[in-house]
């Protein structure tokens, strides 16, 4: 058996329940906050969750078993490599230094 593990997918789940009556300004700083705090910088989309389990489904798959395919842009296997993460830990000149290329 195998499991499909998804992380943030832009689904309309995330407009449910509390988030339900948010504004666009809350809906827009939670997806940047979610963007942030994956390595990809970025949500899923349900497409790429759903070619996952067609590959698990599929014959390509045929000795692929007892896995946890986590989906999730990298936020289970490189934390961080998340940008949120990235600039909690650098310290400033260093952020300067590499993003005017002077870093040596």
């Amino acid at each position: 058996m195998n499991v499909v593990a998804p992380g943030a997918i832009k689904t309309p789940i995330w407009k449910r329940g509390p988030r339900a009556s948010a504004s666009e300004e809350d809906s827009a700083k939670l997806a940047k906050f979610f963007s942030s705090a994956v390595p990809q910088g970025r949500w899923g989309e349900p497409e790429e969750v759903a070619k996952a389990v067609l590959f698990l489904a599929s014959d390509d798959s045929s000795y692929v078993n007892a896995i946890e395919l986590m989906v999730d842009g990298g936020a289970t296997g490189a934390p961080f490599g998340a940008p949120i993460i990235q600039q909690a830990f650098t310290p400033p000149g260093l952020a300067k230094a590499h993003a005017e290329g002077t870093l040596h």
